[in-house]
């Protein structure tokens, strides 16, 4: 097997660094948008709250129009068809227009029911549904957003997505606090300023992408056949986060079950979680592109010498990151509460969530070569087992977390750590799973499939 060399390193981390600045950018300035909704009130702060939770949870859904296209258009690349390559990507991105004009007038209709099922008072369900129902008009944005930037990384750009991000969430802030605040519309001013936002950001990638096609004479109509393949082709990827999607859900059912301390400081310990993935998630995207492109070329050694490095690669930035977690752990949770009980809470639940990093990056970066191999058949039947796997587990922890509190929810802080530290126990229970079967799957040979076309 051919060993790294300096300019593969260098080709990764052109690719992810980038791409990690663009993960980051969203939930950074997102928190300034809590920030600016928050001066109006609780009962608006708390409808942002709901109204975020199901716009993104409506977007994120369709997030293989990122990762498919990706592979599709990295394929292509390596294969020597820049054309091609340009074409799958424009073929997805009417697939996300087609998607996103559905998606939005079903979430527009359903605001205020959907809303309604998490339970909010009046006050807070009334600025929800105001700010979803605007905000609905850019998820065909959004959409197109998520098809341009996969097809970009499968181009091997990830600068220009992050210029987007900066630009495009930079603008919303600005839109935000103009609306809110200095022309006073209130809620729905935030939702207009992230709808303009979104437009301008779809926008401009899509222009990058009309730039391309019509620098390499790539028609720009739409190929309903192609479109539909492109379609068929997501629906494993789709699976695959539907099922991961469930996993984060039950742990959160569970964590609620435990009560307000240990769900809390699960809330915490998940949003600590999330964030070191985008790092993880960086690297998955340069596997991704290298993946793809390599295969496309035929290149099968580049292959298994591009796996090679992106695996240390995920293991050494896992073992960097537990090991800085578990330095500033005493310092997290005063951060976020001033409740003694909470506090120690997080700190236990912090301490698995950093033993489990390696075993993140690891799995992160196997899940980045399988999609950019366009094994999303497997990556989908696997999830569907994984979850399997894991519900009678993360149900064991809820029985046990019971045990440990007491039919009264009284079992002291000890109890009320434990019952933490018992949950992301189990999330790592299911991470090691996942990386089991992940690992069983790069070793094989069959997963590397060669050609412009998988």
């Amino acid at each position: 097997m051919t060993s790294p060399s300096r300019s593969q390193h260098r080709e990764v981390l052109r690719l992810a660094v980038p791409a990690f600045l663009a993960l980051v950018a969203e939930p950074l300035f997102l928190l300034a948008d809590a920030a600016i909704v928050g001066r109006l009130g609780v009962a608006p702060l708390a409808g942002l709250g709901v109204a975020s939770a199901v716009l993104l949870t409506a977007a994120n859904v369709f997030v293989f129009l990122a990762y498919g296209t990706t592979a599709v258009v990295a394929r292509q690349l390596g294969a020597g068809s820049r054309s091609g390559a340009i074409g799958a990507g424009i073929d997805g991105t009417w697939l996300a227009v087609g998607l996103g004009a559905v998606t939005s007038a079903v979430v527009a209709a359903a605001a205020e029911p959907v809303c309604r099922v998490f339970g909010a008072s009046d006050a807070a369900l009334d600025a929800a549904v105001t700010y979803l129902r605007i905000s609905a008009l850019g998820i065909p944005a959004m959409l197109v957003v998520l098809a341009t930037t996969g097809v970009l990384r499968g181009l091997q750009d990830t600068r220009t997505p992050l210029v987007a991000a900066v630009g495009g969430f930079g603008a919303n802030v600005v839109l935000n606090v103009w609306f809110v605040h200095g022309l006073g519309w209130g809620i729905a001013g935030s939702a207009w300023g992230t709808v303009i936002a979104q437009t301008g950001m779809g926008g401009a990638l899509a222009a990058v992408l009309v730039r391309y096609a019509r620098a390499d004479h790539v028609a720009l109509r739409a190929h309903p056949g192609r479109v539909v393949a492109a379609a068929r082709g997501g629906v494993p990827l789709l699976v695959r986060t539907l099922a991961l999607r469930a996993v984060l859900l039950v742990t959160t059912w569970v964590a609620a079950g435990l009560g307000d301390v240990p769900l809390a400081a699960y809330q915490v310990t998940a949003t600590i979680w999330t964030f070191l993935t985008f790092m993880l998630d960086a690297l998955a995207i340069a596997a991704q592109a290298l993946t793809g492109k390599a295969l496309g070329a035929g290149r099968l050694e580049s292959t298994r010498a591009a796996t090679s490095l992106m695996l240390r690669w995920g293991l050494v930035v896992g073992v960097v990151l537990g090991a800085l977690l578990l330095l500033v752990r005493p310092w997290v949770g005063p951060q976020f509460t001033p409740d003694a009980a909470v506090q120690a809470a997080i700190a236990g639940g912090l301490v698995v969530v950093a033993l489990g990093q390696p075993l993140s990056g690891f799995v992160f970066v196997v899940d980045g070569v399988l999609i950019g191999a366009g094994d999303g058949t497997w990556l989908a039947r696997a999830m569907v087992v994984v979850l399997l796997a894991y519900l009678p587990v993360v149900l064991a922890v809820h029985v046990a977390g019971d045990r440990l509190l007491g039919e009264g929810g009284d079992g002291g802080v000890g109890g009320q750590v434990g019952a933490v530290v018992w949950l992301w126990a189990a999330f790592t229970v299911f991470m090691a799973v996942r990386g089991v079967l992940m690992w069983r799957r790069v070793r094989t040979d069959r997963w590397m499939v060669v050609g412009a076309t998988r």
